[in-house]
C-alpha cells in the first residue's frame, strides 16, 4: 500500500467561525494545519502518494504544501465543483491514482485525530482478503454514530443509521472514518454525482456480497468536528496522548512557537499552544487551549479549553471558558463568556459588556 486519498473538501460547518476564512483540515493544530498530522502519519505508514480530494476554500491547500516533497510524499490535488459526498469524491479522484486493480488504497477522512495502526489495517485488508476493510472503534454513547456490527471474524454484517430506541444499540462498534479499498472498487462508485459511502457504497456492497471487513482499534480517536472537540484533539497532541510525527516541538504541558512572546509570570497549561507572533501578557492563565498567530491575550486574562483565533485580541482580566473567538475579534477587558459561545470574526466587545459575575 503505497497511495492514499484523503478527503479534505468539507465546509466545516459545525467548526465556524474557525472555518470562515480556513478549510477545516488547515485549522491548526498543535502548532501546525491539522492536515500535516494525518499526512505525516500516512507517510510514516509507508505512503508515498497522496492524492487530496478538496472542495471548500481549495486554493489553501497547495500554496502550503506543494507538491509533499517537504513531507517525503508526493502530493495531487483534485478539486470538486460541487459538493460530492464521501463516495463522490473517491470516486472523483480515482484518474490520478496509480495502484493496480487488486492493490490497497488508503482513504480517510480529514478531520479525524487517530491513533490507528495503518499498516495494521492494511495487514488485515490483506489477509481477509477484503474488497473494503473499514477502521472500527468502539465508543461508550453510540446513540449519535452510525453502528457497523460483525461476525466473530470481524466480516461486517451491516451497517445501521444512529439508533434511536435502547434496542437499536446491537453493537458498540462505529465507522472511525479510515478505509482500505481494493483499487477496482473504487471504480464501481458513480461517477459526476453526490455519493455517501456509509448510505448508499457501503450498503450496496454488502447488498452484492462483496467483503467488507472490520477492524477494531480502540487506541486514540476523536471527531474534530466541533469546537470543543478541535481544542481537545489539539491539547492532547501537545500532550503526548494523541500521536503524530508532525508536532513541531516536544510533546509537554505547552507548546510555544519560536516566535511568540510570552511573560515570564504567564502561566500556560493543559497542552496549550501559543502560535506565532502571539503575545501573552503578565498574569494571564492559558490551560488546554490554543492561541493562534498574531493573537494578543492581555495581562490577567484567564482562559481555559478555549480557541483564540488568528490576530484576535483578549482583554485584560477577561474570562474565558470553552470559547471560540473568531479571527481578529476583540473582546475588551473585564468580559465572562462562558461554555459554547462563539464570537464571530472580526467582532467587537466592548469592556465588561458580558458577565456572569457582579462587575464588583
Amino acid at each position: 500500500m503505497t497511495e492514499a486519498i484523503l478527503l479534505v473538501g468539507g465546509k466545516g460547518t459545525r467548526l465556524r467561525p474557525l472555518t470562515v476564512h480556513t478549510p477545516k483540515p488547515m485549522v491548526p493544530a498543535a502548532g501546525v494545519p491539522f492536515l500535516t498530522h494525518q499526512l505525516a502519519r500516512a507517510r510514516a505508514a509507508g505512503v508515498e502518494h497522496i492524492v487530496l480530494a478538496t472542495s471548500y476554500l481549495a486554493e489553501v491547500f497547495e500554496p502550503y504544501f506543494g507538491d509533499g516533497s517537504a513531507l517525503g510524499l508526493h502530493i495531487e490535488y483534485v478539486t470538486e465543483t460541487e459538493p460530492l459526498g464521501t463516495g463522490g469524491a473517491i470516486r472523483n479522484v480515482a484518474s490520478r491514482l496509480r495502484s493496480d486493480p487488486d492493490e490497497p488504497v488508503l482513504i480517510f477522512n480529514g478531520d479525524i485525530l487517530t491513533g490507528l495502526d495503518i499498516r495494521a489495517l492494511v495487514t488485515t485488508h490483506e489477509e481477509s482478503g477484503a474488497d473494503v476493510s473499514l477502521h472500527l472503534t468502539k465508543v461508550d454513547d453510540p446513540r449519535a454514530y452510525g453502528l457497523v456490527p460483525t461476525d466473530g471474524t470481524g466480516r461486517v454484517q451491516a451497517f445501521l443509521e444512529k439508533p434511536q430506541t435502547p434496542e437499536e444499540i446491537v453493537t458498540d462498534q462505529i465507522n472511525a472514518g479510515a478505509y482500505v479499498f481494493r483499487r477496482s472498487v473504487i471504480d464501481t462508485i458513480p461517477a459526476g454525482r453526490p455519493v455517501s459511502v456509509e448510505r448508499e457504497t457501503f450498503p450496496d456492497l454488502l447488498a452484492s456480497g462483496a467483503h467488507l471487513q472490520g477492524m477494531v482499534d480502540s487506541t486514540y480517536w476523536l471527531d474534530l468536528g466541533t469546537p470543543q472537540a478541535f481544542v481537545r484533539g489539539s491539547a492532547d497532541l501537545v500532550l503526548g496522548r494523541a500521536p503524530s510525527p508532525a508536532i513541531p516541538g516536544r510533546c509537554g504541558d505547552r507548546l510555544v512557537l519560536p516566535t511568540a512572546t510570552v511573560a515570564p509570570d504567564a502561566k500556560l497549561t493543559g497542552g496549550t499552544v501559543v502560535g506565532d507572533d502571539a503575545v501573552i501578557g503578565e498574569g494571564a492563565r492559558v490551560d488546554g487551549s490554543t492561541v493562534l498567530a498574531g493573537a494578543v491575550i492581555e495581562p490577567n486574562a484567564v482562559i481555559t479549553d478555549s480557541l483564540i483565533g488568528a490576530g484576535a485580541r483578549v482583554g485584560a482580566r477577561t474570562v474565558l471558558t470553552g470559547a471560540v473567538i473568531g479571527d481578529g475579534a476583540d473582546i475588551g477587558p473585564d468580559n465572562e463568556l462562558r461554555d459554547g459561545v462563539r464570537v464571530w470574526c472580526g467582532a467587537r466587545l466592548p469592556a465588561g459588556a458580558v458577565r456572569f459575575s457582579s462587575d464588583q
